[in-house]
């Protein structure tokens, strides 16, 4: 019975069904096996060999956004064109290629804008494998294909792009060849947006053909995650076109501008001059990529008046209104301080806040040696000179203090009004903010969110207090105090009507490297301000190094305006008005007798083309609409006057290249 049982098992349905598929797998098997015998023997005829390719996938690299969501940064598809010498010349030797290695290279040179010397060169090589070119376009890359050169082929391989051009560009920084960050926050992130590279094994001929795909074996790339920053593109127009007009009027050697938020810490915008493009960084410098903001070292000057008067408000070792003799002079030690005006006058016995006002270097040296040189060493600490600021951009400096051991009183009083200690824009400018905001330092920051390629947010930044550095009774005194450096003293022109502006001037000589000593013409012009002074939304620091134009070197001249402006097309963009006839945001309804101008609707001549875009009609918008429409289309603007849009250059309709800058007029609504 038991033999019985086992022989009907034998013959069950099952066991038919598992033989079929074991007799399929066997013929399956046995034919690739077969395809790849008569392959191997086809190959061989033509004087091609089979390899195994092991190939690297390389992931998709994550792209970067502004504030606003448009994209800063992103990566497309393109090849890498390479070549197998050997298999070139055995072909060309046994007569199955019609062409000369001259010819090929003369071929490739023509569609790939490549010399082709160069490329003869190393197609003369004794190699199995050269790279021919990188980031080739997927146009160029097929032209090359149709050629059929034996032992041409391509890779995938990724470039990337900046659709806004050179805005922020210092800040963003750029990817290498290989697809890594190499500087700014494409370097710092570049754990988070380059992925995770994937594998493929295939076996191929020489000639970069899949043989048997059956036999792939996949591991697939998994894409970077992406940047949401800090930046707003509206924000950073109006750095960019203050830094263009600043390089233009005043010839310098470098300007540099940075906005961030007081209250937080977050970066609003900062660019420099000279800029660069980073889709192309190849044809530039690496000073035109360096990223002042956060690596330029300098003697502040005058700017730096603010944090010795916080330190001695703080100390309690002078007082707003006290008085101190200033004749235009002040001997420490072998050396006799002056006033940047001393030709002009004495001021008498100005206080603290009229010595702010004047910017007098004799009455802040004077504060500086109410100091003990270790009280002032600590509040230099804390307010974070001398050290990193930790902000999330590659390249930051850390600035340089005079060593505490090497201070005597004359180094107190020159650091006292900014001379001796270098710092940098970024320390500079968190410094300020904490006494704009009540004491509190903050860690600077740039990115805002990092998210999935889906969209899903996986880390949110949240601001950093790092240290309560002064009271806030101290901080409001000294905000009061630069609101009168604004309306009465040397930052006068800073001034906007229904505005507090606090704010502070500077003007720094030089070291000259063939003296050592101090330039007689060369300086470095600043101004720092932020506002509204009571709740401040925005503080933005201006620095001209070396200026050579006609307007001089005066921080307040130079930096002012441009201060003044960004200001104030910030918070209107933010819907604060400047004034109360310059409304930002204006909800008229049908009953007001002011009829707010509404954009009408655009028929344009043709259908844009690659690359170009129709210009929106802006009519009657806020500084803020207008900016998010524009920047929706890659466009970028220049304007004069504040209140709603009435004219605009090139007109609506119009159809113009990405990141063309459109002329924007404001006025206010009347009656």
């Amino acid at each position: 019975m038991k033999g019985k049982k086992n022989v009907r098992h034998y013959f069950s349905r099952d066991y038919w069904v598992y033989a079929g598929i074991f007799l399929l797998i066997v013929l399956v098997v046995g034919r690739l096996l077969v395809l790849q015998v008569i392959q191997a023997s086809d190959l061989q005829a033509k004087g091609i060999e089979r390899r195994t390719a092991d190939k690297r996938l390389q992931p998709k690299r994550g792209s970067i956004y502004d504030a606003q969501g448009n994209v800063l940064a992103q990566s497309v598809p393109v090849k890498e064109i390479y070549a197998d010498p050997n298999t070139l010349r055995n072909l060309i030797a046994q007569k199955k290629f019609s062409n000369t290695k001259e010819q090929v290279a003369q071929e490739l040179a023509e569609i790939l804008d490549l010399n082709a010397e160069n490329i003869l060169d190393k197609l003369n090589k004794k190699l199995s494998w050269v790279s021919l070119a990188h980031q080739v376009d997927l146009q160029k890359a097929n032209q090359v294909m149709a050629l059929k050169i034996p032992g041409v082929g391509m890779n995938e391989e990724e470039k990337r792009v900046y659709p806004m051009g050179s805005l922020a560009a210092s800040a963003l920084g750029i990817v290498n060849l290989g697809g890594h960050g190499a500087e700014g926050i494409e370097s710092y992130y570049d754990k988070v947006l380059f992925g995770m590279p994937g594998f493929q094994s295939l076996e191929q001929d020489t000639r970069a053909r899949s043989i048997i795909e059956t036999i792939d074996q996949n591991n697939p790339s998994r894409p970077g995650n992406c940047l949401v920053l800090t930046l707003d593109s509206t924000i950073q127009y109006l750095i960019e076109q203050q830094l263009d007009h600043l390089q233009q009027s005043t010839k310098a050697d470098r300007v540099t501008i940075l906005a961030m938020d007081p209250m937080s810490g977050r970066i609003l915008g900062l660019g420099s001059r000279p800029t660069f493009d980073p889709t192309n960084y190849l044809t530039s410098s690496p000073e035109e990529r360096r990223n002042l903001a956060i690596s330029m070292s300098y003697e502040p000057g005058s700017t730096f008046k603010i944090i010795t008067g916080c330190s001695a408000l703080e100390e309690g070792v002078i007082s707003t209104d006290e008085t101190f003799p200033d004749p235009g002079y002040l001997r420490v030690g072998p050396r006799l301080i002056t006033n940047w005006d001393s030709d002009q006058k004495p001021h008498g016995n100005p206080t603290l806040t009229e010595g702010m006002q004047l910017s007098s270097n004799v009455v802040l040296a004077q504060v500086g040696l109410k100091l003990s040189k270790s009280t002032f060493y600590t509040y230099l600490k804390a307010f974070g000179f001398g050290s990193k600021t930790g902000i999330d951009v590659s390249g930051e400096e850390r600035g340089l203090l005079v060593p505490r051991e090497n201070v005597r009183d004359l180094e107190l009083a020159t650091m006292s009004f900014g001379q001796a200690n270098l710092v940098t824009p970024i320390q500079l400018l968190t410094a300020i903010s904490a006494v704009a905001n009540g004491g509190t330092l903050y860690r600077p920051y740039i990115v805002d969110a990092v998210k999935t390629p889906e969209g899903e947010v996986i880390q949110q930044q949240k601001p950093i207090p790092i240290r309560q550095v002064v009271s806030r009774t101290t901080a409001t005194q000294m905000t009061n105090i630069l609101e009168q450096v604004v309306t009465a003293g040397t930052g006068h022109l800073a001034q906007i009507p229904g505005i507090r502006v606090a704010g502070k001037t500077g003007t720094a000589q030089k070291v000259d490297p063939s003296t050592g000593g101090y330039s007689a013409t060369d300086f470095i012009a600043s101004f720092v301000a932020f506002a509204p002074a009571e709740n401040p939304k925005i503080a933005v620091l201006v620095i001209i190094d070396t200026p050579k134009g006609e307007e001089g070197h005066q921080g307040g001249t130079l930096g002012g305006p441009p201060a003044k402006a960004i200001i104030e097309g910030v918070l209107q963009y933010y819907g604060i008005p400047a004034a109360q006839n310059t409304p930002s945001i204006i909800p008229f309804t049908a009953d007001d007798s002011p009829i707010r101008p509404l954009p009408k609707p655009i028929i344009p001549k043709r259908s844009p083309g690659n690359g170009e875009v129709i210009i929106p009609d802006l009519t009657g918008m806020t500084i803020r609409e207008a900016g998010d429409e524009l920047a929706k289309s890659g466009l970028h603007f220049n304007f004069t006057g504040s209140g709603l849009v009435i004219q605009q250059n090139p007109q609506a309709g119009n159809i113009v290249n990405k990141g063309t800058i459109i002329e924007i007029k404001f006025s206010p609504l009347k009656p």
